[in-house]
């Protein structure tokens, strides 16, 4: 098959870490031919969705992880698969690359569909299920916030539309910050802010479950370092190995089939204790932890349902 993955730079990734990066490997060892662009990178020209997007081979040098080929003006209706594999923020540029890749439909197939990715971003998703997520508030308006940290005293203050833990504060009952946040977070960016009651499981670990085509395949624990209340990867967490709870299997049972449905073939959820906190589409990541840990072919798994869904396309 041709593959186009549109991520962010190829040469900022980790080889012993970056999902992208094994999913292209695999790609690789299954004889697919591969191309690269970033989403600056892609257009609309005149009725055509392009990409200026060059050959890729990838190779597990942590100094240089790919050749290139020359760029070349790509018509992507020509890829049998394409990956939506840049990272949030998940601002109106993500968003308009989701709309660009929408109007191939029917022709390629785009990983994880871009429709649902735009229309069920993670931190938004989970309100579907409110039996299954902590208290939660989606709010700007300051007294709303402040209300609910008077109902549960100990909170989680983040970006809506944040990712790898960035901007993520813990607000506990004596904390006198919120209204210094507040107008930060509203000093520049329009967006609303997300709360939920904090979780003190989380010191023994946040979940990292990966599910395929709505199944869970495994799951890593992320521990937050000393001092931290984070345990994202990006922010210092240390993934370690952990097996998959009765909790998670009903949680990925109670979300499994709405994903799979919307197309969403590779996610990954964190669970904290017994609740699901996010829904990750856009670009989720912990294959090589999982790999490494459970000694599974993470990535051949989900190339099995990308290749079996690429022939029914």
């Amino acid at each position: 098959m041709k593959v186009a993955f549109q991520m962010d730079s190829i040469w900022s990734v980790n080889i012993n870490a970056d999902s992208t990066f094994r999913l292209a490997e695999e790609a690789q060892a299954r004889g697919h031919d591969l191309f690269y662009y970033e989403p600056d990178h892609l257009a609309y020209e005149e009725g055509r969705i392009t990409a200026r997007a060059h050959p890729l081979q990838v190779r597990r040098d942590a100094e240089r992880p790919a050749s290139l080929g020359p760029a070349q003006r790509l018509d992507l209706s020509g890829m049998d698969v394409i990956w939506l594999r840049q990272d949030p923020p998940f601002d109106m540029h993500y968003i308009t690359t989701t709309h660009i890749l929408d109007r191939l439909a029917g022709k390629v197939l785009v990983v994880n569909d871009p429709f649902w990715v735009r229309n069920y971003p993670e931190k938004l998703l989970v309100l579907d299920f409110p039996d299954l997520t902590p208290p939660t508030t989606v709010a700007r308006d300051l007294e709303t916030i402040r209300a609910f940290k008077e109902r549960h005293g100990d909170i989680i203050l983040k970006p809506l539309y944040g990712n790898g833990g960035a901007g993520v504060f813990r607000l506990d009952e004596a904390d006198r910050n919120l209204t210094s946040l507040h107008e930060l977070f509203t000093g520049f960016s329009r967006e609303p802010l997300i709360v939920q009651k904090f979780l003190p499981a989380v010191a023994q670990g946040d979940r990292r479950v990966i599910l395929v085509d709505g199944e869970p395949v495994g799951a890593i624990n992320r521990i937050p370092a000393a001092g931290e209340t984070r345990s994202n990867m990006h922010a210092g967490g240390r993934p370690e190995k952990i097996a998959l709870s009765e909790r998670d299997r009903e949680i990925c049972a109670c979300i499994g089939p709405l994903l799979r449905e919307k197309g969403q073939i590779f996610v990954g959820i964190d669970v904290i204790g017994d609740w699901l906190t996010e829904i990750n589409l856009t670009s989720p990541t912990g294959i090589q932890e999982l790999e490494r840990f459970d000694g599974i072919n993470v990535a051949a798994r989900i190339w099995e349902t990308v290749e079996a869904r690429a022939a029914r396309a």
